[in-house]
């Protein structure tokens, strides 16, 4: 299988994957592929809809009528902008609960396989920088370069802590934790794609390192094993 000129990024939630991502990719001058905005959508629209999210055969029958457009984020500091049906829901798609509705959704086969695809289709122009949980394992197996972020559970819930804080949303540590921990199981122990590093990834703890500087150990592995 020949190489192609993608960057996967994998990881659990609050491990620092957007902002890296985002850093790496202005650094190269990637593209920059949310994914996990792509399963936030799925889910918020099938919210919206009224269909429970645990019905995995209705999900199915109207996953086709998901329109979504990914736009380019204002600035590496800003979420990429994503629309839904004609309509921006960029806001609405960032909160805690879509995150855990995200991971209801994304263990449906027909979920997966359809934003699979449109993932897929981002990336046949190559030079991007994908950012999620099987992007290394089954999106893009065959990329140049993969990466698995990871850090221990209270940090990242530390991090979406400080992040929900800043944006002025209430929320308990505690509860934040024990999402975090439930999220960390769904991902890890679904049927389809669990999270789990490729065998190829480089694997890199971002306890104690932050952003730029996980972002520099990507760009000079990146550089230094360029073709």
């Amino acid at each position: 299988m020949s190489r192609r000129r993608i960057v996967t990024i994998d990881g659990p939630a609050g491990v620092g994957k957007s902002t890296v991502s985002r850093m790496t990719a202005v650094e190269l001058g990637f593209t920059y592929l949310d994914t996990g905005a792509m399963y936030r959508t799925v889910g918020f629209y099938m919210s919206e809809q009224g269909v429970a999210l645990d019905d995995r055969a209705g999900i199915a029958a109207r996953i086709a009528e998901v329109e979504m457009e990914l736009l380019p984020a204002a600035d590496e500091n800003s979420d990429t902008r994503v629309i839904l049906c004609g309509r921006d829901v960029s806001g609405e798609i960032r909160t805690q609960e879509m995150s855990m509705v995200a991971s209801q959704v994304s263990s449906i086969p027909a979920v997966r396989a359809f934003l699979t695809e449109m993932q897929r289709r981002y990336g046949e122009k190559e030079n991007i920088v994908a950012e999620g949980r099987d992007m290394g394992t089954v999106v893009f197996p065959m990329a140049a370069w993969k990466f698995f972020l990871d850090a221990s559970p209270e940090v990242r819930t530390r991090r979406r802590f400080d992040q929900l804080e800043e944006r002025g949303d209430l929320v308990d540590f505690d509860n934040l934790l024990a999402q975090t921990l439930e999220r960390d199981y769904q991902d890890s122990h679904r049927d389809i794609a669990p999270l789990v590093p490729a065998g190829d990834a480089v694997i890199i703890s971002t306890d104690a390192v932050d952003a730029a500087g996980v972002t520099a150990q990507i760009i000079n592995r990146v550089l230094g094993n360029s073709f």
